[in-house]
């Protein structure tokens, strides 16, 4: 199967897209930058979760492999987090000789939060003349309330927000 990039050009579908074990979102098959096709939501929840910083050029550095096994291990409980931020430090250090950059990681970020829908959010549904129920927020999974947190930051280019939110069943 081959797949049209926003650029126009035919590129294949990432090792992601029906991989048995993650949560995958169709919209991720269009995150190109640079030909480089961008770190899915799984890995970039997990890092989040390490405190690990990882930079796309890092990330393309990365054999496939690798990259399945960062979207696979689990990272949930504070031993597997330490194995994941271990296991990505790794290879970081591997293909560049640098250290991993490191970020603070919050111990109560939004996305967790059931019963609040986070401001920027509200904001960028606005945009949109769109709204989501709390119901509806809260029956999200953690992986897709974080893509749309995520998607919807100031400074970033939000192009998938609306297929992200058409994806999720919140969008017409």
């Amino acid at each position: 199967m081959m797949l049209t990039s926003n650029s126009g050009t035919k590129e294949s579908p990432s090792e992601f897209l029906n991989l048995e074990g993650i949560e995958y979102f169709l919209f991720e098959e269009d995150f190109m930058e640079r030909n480089i096709r961008c770190i899915p939501m799984i890995v970039r929840f997990k890092m989040d979760k390490a405190g690990i910083k990882l930079k796309l050029s890092e990330w393309n550095r990365f054999n496939a492999e690798e990259r399945v096994e960062l979207a696979l291990m689990p990272c949930f409980y504070d031993e597997e987090i330490i194995q994941y931020r271990f296991f990505l430090a790794g290879l970081v250090k591997k293909y560049t000789g640098k250290e991993a950059t490191t970020i603070e990681t919050d111990q109560y970020p939004l996305w967790s939060d059931l019963y609040s829908i986070p401001m920027m959010l509200t904001e960028k549904l606005n945009e949109f003349n769109w709204s989501l129920s709390i119901e509806k927020w809260s029956r999200l999974t953690d992986l897709q309330r974080f893509a749309l947190l995520k998607l919807c930051r100031p400074k970033h280019e939000n192009k998938n927000f609306p297929k992200a939110m058409k994806e999720f069943g919140l969008a017409n």
